[in-house]
């Protein structure tokens, strides 16, 4: 039976009671509080559910990660990232770009309808705590690309990634990934295989590979050290 998880105390099972499928079905339940998403980052686990659903707990095995620096860019993106006319920025527009991951797409890539009312609230909540990032891909002064995701220490958790005209939302991810390797970052969290991440060099680790890079990198740190980055987001685009 899934597990239920109460409003507080503000508690997770262990990741290796989910589910025995790729996705990782964990719990059922909790809330969406910045202490609630901060707690469940740390331990490897994200929301992903719909309207019609109580809010459901992931850890999927394996993991799609990317190692900064591990980054890969083909001949065919360097060349866009030179020469396609883009500007990138860090924060300016956190509330354009989840709208924008939220809304009904046509590239390609799975619908972000899954982004409700509700988490679209928790995420800002979590931007004004100085934890959820954006960064955005920019023509002239039109947002055509970007994504967000929750920054934990060494570590970014990517939630959803958007385009408005072809290989934005690569790009934004390039610019994430060299200030990381540039600024100390050391691990990208993609969630789930898409061939678009695995284009630029992420790959699929054992859960258990990924919690032990959590242990390592996040026990330890103290809240504060925990929601600072390791790197600065001020540096994408410079």
């Amino acid at each position: 039976m899934l597990p239920w998880l109460n409003e507080h105390p503000v508690t997770f099972p262990s990741v290796d009671i989910a589910l025995d499928d790729p996705d990782g079905l964990l719990a059922a339940g909790g809330g969406l509080s910045p202490e609630w998403l901060i707690e469940a980052y740390r331990r490897g686990i994200f929301p992903w559910y719909s309207d019609d659903q109580p809010i459901l707990w992931w850890s999927p095995d394996p993991r799609m990660v990317l190692h900064p620096e591990e980054l890969r860019v083909r001949r065919s993106l360097a060349k866009r990232l030179r020469n396609g006319g883009f500007r990138a920025t860090a924060d300016q527009a956190f509330d354009a770009v989840i709208d924008a991951c939220a809304a009904p797409r046509n590239d390609g890539h799975a619908s972000g309808t899954w982004i409700t009312d509700e988490m679209r609230d928790a995420y800002c909540d979590l931007h004004r705590e100085g934890v959820a990032h954006s960064v955005e891909i920019w023509r002239d002064d039109r947002l055509v690309g970007g994504l967000y995701g929750v920054a934990l220490g060494p570590v970014f958790f990517g939630e959803s990634m958007f385009s408005r005209e072809a290989d934005a939302s690569k790009i934004a991810l390039v610019h994430l990934a060299r200030t990381m390797a540039a600024g100390g970052g050391r691990l990208i969290d993609c969630q789930m295989h898409t061939p678009h991440l695995a284009s630029l060099g992420a790959r699929g680790i054992a859960r258990s590979a990924f919690i032990g890079y959590l242990e390592r990198w996040l026990d330890d740190l103290d809240r504060d050290s925990l929601t600072t980055p390791a790197w600065s987001f001020t540096g994408i685009g410079e």
